[in-house]
């Protein structure tokens, strides 16, 4: 995975951000899942660097930034940042979570965003509502209250390899990969730690008024619920669509990283010149 001494550091307001920062040209924002950090997209990063400036952040809270100390929200973080890179406007480009952030930010701040794609999200007021995501996610809950890490880990990977499959048939890299980033990220917080992430609303609300194109990459063996929310996405904004990748389910960049890279190179050429 990518070498750690090639971070670089935002001073927020609240602590040090870390972030990835390769290629030149248009800007393009890899955002990470929950509980990794930005090597989740290390065969993005290698594939859009020769032709984009490719920055990959780590969220707060996860891989090699800061924890909160005090209320914050996600868009705030990142629209500090892309201040901060005084590059924009970005493309954001996120992944489960990341894709959260991704479409809470063009809300939030429409002026830094030139175009989005979610990958396994919608917005960040999704909750599943499948018998068997509701049963993994709980799972993951009572396993870290238990701090049964084993467990945590077991349902974590469960959801990376979709409600048909199991670990196993991800072949051993992708669960190792996704397996110690997890534990780095859970190394920084303890399991009395307050949650200072203050949420978003009123998200679908202001959909319609993304005036970028949009574009959500499903999985097709992700949680159905998921997939449906990020159709509806993509039909609510004004210029969005959707895409689908056979014989992967919430990670498709690192089952089908080549198809994963076309499809974003492909949507990234296709914005409008700033």
């Amino acid at each position: 995975m990518s070498a750690v001494a090639d971070l670089r550091f935002f001073p927020s307001s609240d602590g040090d951000l870390a972030y990835l920062d390769q290629g030149s040209g248009d800007l393009v924002v890899l955002l990470h899942s929950g509980w990794v950090d930005h090597r989740v997209f290390d065969a993005q990063i290698a594939a859009l660097a020769p032709e984009f400036r490719v920055v990959a952040p780590d969220v707060r809270g996860h891989g090699f930034s800061a924890n909160a100390t005090r209320p914050f929200r996600w868009a705030d973080d990142l629209a500090g940042l892309l201040r901060h890179l005084d590059a924009g406007p970005a493309a954001l480009v996120g992944l489960s979570m990341g894709g959260a952030i991704a479409t809470d930010t063009v809300i939030e701040y429409p002026e830094l965003v030139r175009g989005v794609i979610v990958c396994g999200a919608a917005t960040s007021e999704f909750r599943y509502t499948d018998p068997w995501a509701q049963r993994m996610q709980a799972d993951c809950l009572r396993a870290l209250g238990a701090g049964d890490i084993d467990r945590w880990l077991t349902a974590l990977l469960g959801f990376a390899a979709g409600q048909s499959r199991t670990p196993g048939d991800l072949g051993p890299d992708i669960p190792r990969r996704l397996r110690e980033m997890a534990l780095h990220t859970l190394s920084k917080h303890t399991p009395d730690e307050k949650d200072w992430h203050v949420p978003l609303t009123d998200t679908w609300a202001r959909v319609p008024e993304i005036a970028v194109p949009v574009l959500t990459v499903n999985g097709a063996l992700d949680a159905p619920d998921l997939i449906a929310e990020a159709e509806r996405l993509a039909r609510t904004v004004p210029d969005g669509r959707s895409t689908t990748i056979e014989g992967t389910a919430h990670y498709p960049n690192l089952e089908r990283p080549e198809v994963f890279n076309g499809i974003v190179a492909d949507f990234l050429r296709a914005l409008p010149a700033r």
